[in-house]
């Protein structure tokens, strides 16, 4: 094969996969919850629970604001802003839901 396409093709390989996020959880949430037997791991898991939380909840405030440009410049995105609205809604919702389900485990985590 062309060396001249391959270097450009390993070299663009290697960026994409920097970009990765290779590990999305720092442990192993189904064992660390079969393992956790003390009150410092149970703490540690509500702490993990709570920190998952507040990601979303950054995506929650993220999403507000992009909705709020969204109806505010609503003329700026022509007919997809309604397309985008909804979509901002719905990612809020499900971003809320996950942080009061993220609160929930962390409350159950530090009452055990």
């Amino acid at each position: 094969m062309n060396t001249k396409i391959l270097i450009p093709l390993f070299f663009s390989l290697g960026l994409l996969s920097g970009c990765a996020e290779t590990n999305p959880h720092p442990m192993d949430m189904s064992q660390a919850i079969q393992d956790a037997k003390t009150k410092a791991d149970h703490e540690a898991l509500a702490q993990h629970y709570e920190d998952a939380a507040k990601e979303m909840q950054l995506k929650v405030d993220e999403h507000e604001k992009l909705l709020s440009k969204y109806e505010s410049h609503a003329y700026l995105y022509g007919k997809r802003a309604g397309d985008l609205k909804a979509h901002c809604r719905n990612l809020i919702n499900i971003y809320k839901n996950a942080v009061d389900a993220n609160m929930s485990m962390a409350k159950m985590h530090r009452a055990m």
